[in-house]
């Protein structure tokens, strides 16, 4: 958990200004250029996305929950965001992204960050690799300087608009884009200080205004240009109906923004050996999240990348992440005529480089590997994303990742039936697989392990009504490997423990925890097995078995159940 620690202004400018300066500068450097990229993919002017850099930034660094945290747009959102502008218009996205800065605060304060980690790895890894294909064939009528086309929410829309707009391909458009590619590749080798998405944006926007300055689309004669200033404060039109409108696209922000957000925190975890507050983290992207659209910015989540970037630049403290965004401001404002220079085709291989990296191709082809449920989940939340929406992919993702849990849990409930083992009967009654050959006619004993809930309660009476090929005189439920019962288990239990009771069996109970005893005196059950049958541990239970036995009869049998418990008995007393 992160603590706010007071450094003494004269030691922190001697101790960590130089490295939050350097990291600052490298991840604004890093910064500017993503920031104009996603904001065009998202169906937005550059500027918004600057601006949504600066805002988010010096918000979630100050107010969130881990140390090293970069905010800003990110490639994640781009398809939600374009769907949201193409669906609603940009001044609704607006609104929805204060919305979602307000379920991500109520997230926070109802301790929902723990949760959200408890999301499995094929949903998350499901939709990132839609999302990074929806990312990439994006970015192809830009590639290759199509024009004519129509943007589209649809992955398939898409591709028929690009394939039927071949005949228009820009070859200037395609060079500037193939040199910015190349750039972009060659520099970690030969210039790894360099951010290559940098440089290659600067060098083919350079080649092109030079070489064929009217041939291209750039951001300038495609959006009019970056304006150089401040932008100003003012509130969206909220009314009733909007806020009604808009609250599934904003939930949809919400979850995903705060799954990227707590990611990305994890891997600075792992990278510096601190560790995050999940939940002021949410409150603090929340935080962001309101006051960035007063400024006419963008939804914005924790970004993996620049914090990586950030640790590996030598930050000491937040304020590296607070000059980053004063860089990238002082750059928007000493920068902004340059910018429009920038060529849209210089954009679209950085977003296909971003939407590769993001893709987690070899994790992905990892869970299919395996062939279990997992690698189901995994492709119905990639196809679900990639052709039809991000909104259902994260509604049904999740669901299934509720359905993944309980089947898992379902899994960890093991009923088997049990003798008592002779060399441990003062201690506990060890679990052994009895053969129908030691069966005993009057005592059977079954040790239960794991929750006894929805997931798994028809298991656990299927499991012991089957293996009861008799009507023994008493059965002896060991239960202190159950943590929890809830309804539908109780429910269970007490048909088993009916059915027994109409046969003239005799229930006991061994070992019962906090929970469950709590539950099964709430619903009567307790009072229907009978106080008097409940025991702390399992050779108390079978001392009383066996006062209620015909023990004639198991003379006679002498069966390895009656031997064990005979040897438990006199052992106990």
């Amino acid at each position: 958990m992160t603590r706010a620690i007071r450094i003494p202004l004269k030691r922190y400018f001697t101790s960590f200004f130089k490295k939050d300066l350097l990291a600052g500068l490298t991840v604004g450097v890093i910064s500017l250029p993503l920031a104009m990229a996603f904001a065009i993919a998202s169906g937005a002017n550059p500027e918004n996305g600057i601006y949504t850099t600066i805002i988010a930034a010096c918000i979630v660094a100050l107010f969130g929950g881990s140390k090293y945290q970069v905010a800003g747009p990110t490639g994640a959102f781009i398809p939600i965001l374009l769907s949201i502008v193409l669906t609603y218009g940009y001044e609704n996205l607006l609104i929805a992204g204060f919305l979602s800065g307000i379920l991500l605060i109520i997230m926070g304060l109802f301790d929902m960050g723990s949760l959200i980690k408890f999301i499995p790895r094929s949903v998350t890894i499901g939709f990132t690799a839609g999302i990074a294909v929806n990312i990439f064939t994006g970015q192809i009528a830009n590639f290759l300087g199509l024009t004519g086309l129509e943007r589209h929410e649809s992955f398939l829309a898409t591709m028929e608009d690009i394939l039927n707009h071949l005949n228009t391909i820009n070859p200037y458009s395609t060079l500037t884009a193939v040199i910015c590619l190349a750039i972009i590749l060659i520099t970690p080798r030969f210039l790894p200080k360099v951010p290559g998405s940098l440089l290659g944006l600067i060098t083919s926007t350079v080649i092109s205004s030079v070489f064929f300055p009217n041939d291209v689309t750039t951001i300038a004669s495609a959006f009019g240009g970056i304006p150089g200033n401040l932008p100003h404060m003012r509130f969206p039109d909220f009314t009733l109906d909007k806020l009604q409108l808009l609250l599934q696209p904003a939930l949809t922000i919400a979850l995903l923004g705060a799954i990227e957000s707590l990611l990305s925190a994890v891997v600075a975890d792992g990278m510096t050996g601190t560790k995050h507050n999940s939940n002021k983290e949410l409150m603090g992207q929340g935080l962001a999240n309101m006051i960035i659209p007063l400024f006419g910015g963008i939804p914005a989540t924790g970004a993996i990348a620049r914090t990586a970037t950030n640790i590996k630049s030598g930050a000491a403290t937040r304020y590296s992440i607070v000059i980053s965004a004063l860089f990238v401001l002082v750059a928007m404002l000493v920068l902004a005529p340059y910018a429009g220079l920038i060529p849209l085709a210089s954009m679209a291989p950085v977003l296909m480089i971003v939407a590769y990296n993001m893709s987690q191709h070899q994790a992905f082809v990892g869970i299919l590997k395996v062939r279990t449920f997992s690698a189901g989940v995994l492709l119905i939340t990639f196809f679900l994303t990639v052709l039809t929406n991000l909104t259902i992919a994260v509604e049904i993702g999740l669901l299934l990742a509720m359905v993944l849990f309980v089947k898992r849990m379902s899994q960890a409930m093991v009923v088997t039936q049990v003798i008592p083992d002779q060399e441990h009967n003062l201690v506990e009654v060890l679990d052994q697989d009895m053969p129908n050959s030691q069966d005993c006619s009057q005592i059977s004993i079954y040790s239960i392990e794991g929750p006894l809930f929805f997931g798994a309660a028809q298991m656990f009476s299927e499991s012991i009504m089957n293996t009861i090929h008799y009507d023994p005189k008493i059965v002896i439920l060991r239960m202190s490997k159950v943590p929890l019962i809830d309804i539908t288990g109780e429910n269970h239990l007490r048909t088993i423990v009916e059915t027994l009771q109409k046969k003239g069996t005799m229930v006991l109970v061994c070992g019962l925890n906090q929970q469950p005893e709590k539950k099964l005196k709430s619903t009567g059950l307790y009072k229907r097995i009978g106080a008097h049958h409940f025991f702390p541990h399992t050779n108390h239970a079978i001392t009383y078995a066996l006062e209620n036995v015909n023990q004639s009869y198991c003379r006679n049998c002498q069966g390895d159940v009656f031997k064990q418990c005979v040897l438990v008995r006199e052992q106990t007393s």
